[in-house]
Formats: C-alpha cells, structure tokens, sequence
C-alpha cells in the first residue's frame, strides 16, 4: 500500500514497532506507548521518545491516544495536543478502532491528518459515551 502511495495506519500491537516501519500512522494508547519507549516522566521526554522512536522506524505520525486526557499527534510540523471530546464516559470498547476508523475514513476522502485528528476525537467521545461497541453517526460528528 505504501510502495503505491496509500496511507498506511496501524493500531499496534506488541512491541516491535520495526513491523510497521514506514507507516503513515501509528495509534497507540499510553499503555502500549510506555511498553515500547518505557514510562515517561514529562511531555518533553514524551516528544524526545517519540521522536526517536519515529525516526528509527520512518514512521510518518504517531497519534498517542490518552483516554480522559485526549490525544497527541507527533508528526514533522512537531507535536498537537487536543483535550478529550466526551461528555460522559460509559464504556470505553472500542474507542481506539474508532479513532483508527475515523482516521482511515477521513484520510481517504483526502482530509490531512492534522484535520482529520479532531475529528477522530469527537468520534470517540460520542462512542464511549454509549454502552456496549458502538458507532458515531455523521449527523453526530458534523452536527
């Protein structure tokens, strides 16, 4: 898909991160992050782990998912942070394939990843506001 100009996302798993090596996206949560680069103390040793970790493995992106915290995209133009998008959590299955979902669906209609992040973040505060694996309509997303 790369060799052919497509957008590669992954949602990890494991610890071998050299699998994905060329990826566009990578979408960790904290716990899958801190397993690969180890516990950090502060957002600079965050983005310095990262960075490095980015660059061993030609990652293009890296979308740190940070549950009630929001998420964190680390990219070239550097690191965006935004606040989670949720009103009241329920259960949170799911969350994370909604953002990669998201992610991919907005990628491929041609939508940059930096605009497409806020996006996959409303998508996944409406879904863990639900109960059970559920789904953001696009009347929820874009109303």
């Amino acid at each position: 898909a790369r060799a052919a100009g497509r957008p590669v996302l992954v949602d990890p798993k494991g610890v071998d991160y050299a699998r994905y090596a060329g990826a566009s996206v990578v979408t960790p949560n904290r716990a899958e992050l801190a397993l690969v680069i180890g516990p950090w103390s502060s957002e600079t040793e965050l983005e310095e782990r990262v960075a490095k970790l980015r660059q061993t493995h030609r990652l293009e992106a890296l979308l740190l998912t940070r549950s009630e915290e929001g998420m964190s995209l680390f990219d070239a133009a550097g690191h965006l942070r935004i606040g989670a998008h949720t009103r009241e959590v329920f259960d949170v299955t799911g969350a994370g394939d909604t953002v990669i979902a998201t992610l991919a669906a907005m990628m491929a209609a041609g939508v940059p990843l930096r605009e497409a992040m806020p996006i996959a973040n409303r998508a996944a505060g409406i879904v863990v506001g639900k109960f059970g694996t559920a789904t953001a309509s696009y009347e929820e997303l874009f109303s």
